[in-house]
């Protein structure tokens, strides 16, 4: 999970230089969008099966009830907030969105969210650890 946070945060870093440039009225940089997309869909994926696969390791190799723990549950938070960017980002991908400006920044902030879930939940989990 630490290798997908760190692939978001790449993202997250090429998100924040384009609505620098954005705010800013500034040309776009020539292929950040591309640095952030190839950071960001493998991150999305890995966090998403990383979350299937944490209540699955939780009940079958451990024994443990899913979601008992404030990690579970933060782990819901990322995961949904993550979905959820992704999806609006594929959609700003695919030119579905009539307000760009907008979604852009919506799609934004949840992944800022997300980021800063995600990096919560790992640390909750630290205590999870064998």
């Amino acid at each position: 999970m630490l290798i997908s946070l760190a692939l978001a945060a790449l993202a997250l870093r090429a998100g924040l230089a384009m609505r620098r440039r954005r705010r800013r009225s500034e040309p776009r940089e020539r292929g950040l969008l591309a640095r952030h997309v190839r950071f960001a869909r493998p991150a999305v994926v890995m966090l998403l099966v990383g979350f299937v696969g944490g209540p699955l390791s939780a009940s079958f190799l451990r024994d443990w009830t899913p979601f008992a723990t404030l990690h579970g549950w933060l782990g819901i938070t990322a995961a949904a907030l993550f979905a959820v960017a992704g999806w609006l980002g594929l959609q700003l991908e695919r030119g579905g969105s009539r307000d760009r400006a907008r979604a852009a920044e919506r799609h934004g902030l949840l992944a800022t969210l997300a980021m800063l879930a995600g990096g919560i939940a790992a640390v909750a989990g630290m205590v999870l650890l064998p």
